[in-house]
């Protein structure tokens, strides 16, 4: 959506940012009674949000691991739902955290709902919950076999949403017929991804990401070695 970011209380004058807390109430007196203060509306999607695993953390061996998975399930779901990658018009890169919260929710259903998980499973799930909250996820490699589908799913659903906030900032903007046709191709890959269920190995999961991350740097800031970058990788994935 498009936004005018500066806002001005009506009761009491106060000015804020609603790109900064996401909201229109007035951060002084908690009045809904605003109005914005800027010339043009500047394209909006993401919300201030803070991924913090620590309770969760603290809980493990304290609490049954059902419960411990259902709790960072939950922590991560609610925040990917508050994320988006446009902040008052500037395009955001697909960041770590964004992508570890991903796999975390995906992760601990998977493994919340197992009967009898491997060891490898578990220092998979125990890994990520451990990280994700400071960006780290476990390397391609270290993704159990049985666990493809679940770096699958959350590189899917990632790059589902930071794709469709490309398009969303590339729709009122001049892009090259060639930057276009890139885009269209990752939304294919994605497509695909989901399609498969996260059928795809962790490597091609990754490359994809790189693609993303090369197509929004070339996008943003008019690089194109980032554009060739992300187009042999599309390709190479395509393979």
């Amino acid at each position: 959506m498009k936004v005018r970011g500066r806002r001005e209380c009506k009761d009491c004058g106060t000015r804020w940012s609603y790109y900064e807390t996401g909201t229109v109430e007035c951060p002084d007196c908690g009045s809904v009674r605003s109005i914005g203060v800027d010339e043009e509306r500047r394209q909006h999607t993401d919300s201030p949000a803070d991924l913090d695993l620590t309770d969760v953390r603290n809980s493990v061996d304290a609490r049954p691991t059902r419960e411990v998975a259902a709790d960072a399930e939950e922590s991560a779901r609610e925040y990917v739902h508050k994320r988006g990658f446009i902040d008052g018009g500037d395009l955001r890169t697909l960041d770590d955290t964004y992508l570890a919260a991903q796999e975390l929710r995906h992760a601990a259903d998977v493994f919340g709902r197992s009967f009898d998980p491997t060891d490898d499973e578990e220092l998979y799930f125990l890994s990520l919950l451990r990280g994700a909250d400071m960006g780290d996820r476990p390397a391609p490699a270290e993704v159990p076999e049985s666990m493809h589908d679940v770096r699958g799913l959350a590189v899917g659903d990632a790059l589902r949403e930071y794709h469709r906030d490309l398009t969303t900032w590339v729709d009122d903007r001049d892009v090259s017929r060639e930057s276009r046709s890139a885009l269209e191709t990752l939304g294919e890959h994605v497509r695909r991804v989901r399609a498969l269920e996260g059928g795809i190995d962790p490597e091609t999961a990754e490359s994809l990401v790189a693609a993303a991350r090369e197509l929004a740097r070339h996008l943003r800031d008019d690089d194109e070695d980032a554009l060739v970058s992300a187009r042999d990788r599309l390709r190479r994935v395509g393979e």
